[in-house]
């Protein structure tokens, strides 16, 4: 009988092990993406608007290859306004994760400047990342540069060092090397940005960090740039303060070679993990000054754009959350100063999958 039983007990080990299916490249890659709707009105005079948009759409894969993670990212946007949608790829990269000190990145991917131009739109928890990072990020760059989601192509090094008694680690660093010219496009000069990153994290939740940037942009010259970051982000509670100065000619001659900008911003739980409070001021200085001018050839440039915001995202689930906001606007850009200040409000249903 124990016979009987040994066998038995050995035929079931190996029929089971016969019906364990061998792992395959492609269990390593998981897709996932997401969608945000978006309802946007404002009493600009003379450019009063209200409409529903599509802000975006995003379908991601993401992979591991032994100590290499790779991602591909696809969006879908109206950048250029309804009815003419933008569908481009916007993140393509691998990165050489086996040591914490020291990872290295190739490809197609956010550029290595601020704490926000990293975050994720659908996390970032605002209709849109604040004017200065749009306009000196690489969005919709003072440069001119297509609008490429503060990303580029190159390849960046990173790491976290100096860890303390509780493995938390206290330094992080990052360099990069970019072909200067945004998403999908090949160096048209030449001449690499180079930009780089540094902060320290002394307590949990705490970063205090600052960034340069060095490049040129093919006939625009060179342009110069700098950050100052500090955030707090911790149990749901998250501000975040960053000053951003850029040296160099814009597309538009008329606007001088400096701009400069500065947002801070608090969100705060109401309710644990389902409603969030917000408010935001920013500022965004397109030449460094607060009010505009009229060039030689009788054109009003220049001047300043301030926000002050306030708002909720209130979530379902954690795949499904409705962001509101409402901001005062005062826009210096415009030449009639009794048209400077005006209301602006956004809805927003955001949903991943």
């Amino acid at each position: 009988m124990k016979k009987v039983m040994t066998a038995a007990l050995v035929a079931i080990a190996l029929t089971a092990n016969a019906q364990e299916k061998p792992k395959m490249w492609y269990d390593n890659i998981k897709f996932s993406g997401y969608g945000m709707l978006q309802y946007q009105g404002q009493d600009k005079e003379d450019a009063e608007s209200n409409t529903f948009n599509l802000r975006l759409a995003r379908f991601i894969l993401d992979g591991k290859i032994g100590d290499v993670d790779w991602r591909a990212q696809i969006q879908g946007t109206n950048v250029k306004g309804p009815g003419e949608p933008t569908v481009q790829l916007v993140d393509l990269y691998a990165e050489w994760r086996k040591y914490p000190e020291f990872k290295v990145r190739a490809g197609q991917f956010k550029r290595a400047f601020t704490y926000e131009n990293p975050t994720n739109p659908i996390t970032q928890g605002w209709y849109a990342y604040a004017d200065v990072i749009n306009k000196l990020s690489g969005f919709g760059d003072r440069t001119g540069e297509k609008s490429s989601g503060g990303r580029d192509i190159g390849i960046q090094v990173q790491g976290d060092l100096f860890p303390n008694s509780n493995g938390r680690r206290l330094f992080h660093y990052q360099v990069g090397v970019y072909n200067g010219e945004g998403i999908n496009a090949k160096d048209a000069d030449n001449r690499k940005d180079i930009i780089g990153g540094m902060w320290v994290m002394p307590i949990k939740g705490l970063r205090i960090g600052a960034f340069g940037w060095t490049g040129s942009r093919a006939a625009i010259g060179e342009k110069n740039r700098y950050a100052l970051s500090a955030e707090y982000d911790l149990n749901e509670y998250t501000f975040r303060a960053e000053y951003l100065h850029s040296q160099g000619m814009g597309s538009v001659a008329a606007l001088g070679d400096k701009a400069d900008g500065w947002y801070v911003f608090g969100i705060v739980p109401v309710i644990k993990s389902k409603l969030h409070a917000k408010a935001r001021y920013q500022t965004y200085r397109q030449d460094k000054s607060w009010n505009g001018h009229v060039t030689e050839e009788g054109n009003y440039v220049g001047g300043s754009k301030t926000m002050y915001e306030v708002g909720a995202n209130y979530y379902f689930t954690k795949n499904l959350q409705l962001n509101l906001e409402y901001a005062r606007v005062n826009d210096r850009s415009i030449a009639n100063s009794d048209k400077h200040n005006y209301n602006f409000v956004d809805v927003e249903l955001d949903f991943r999958f």
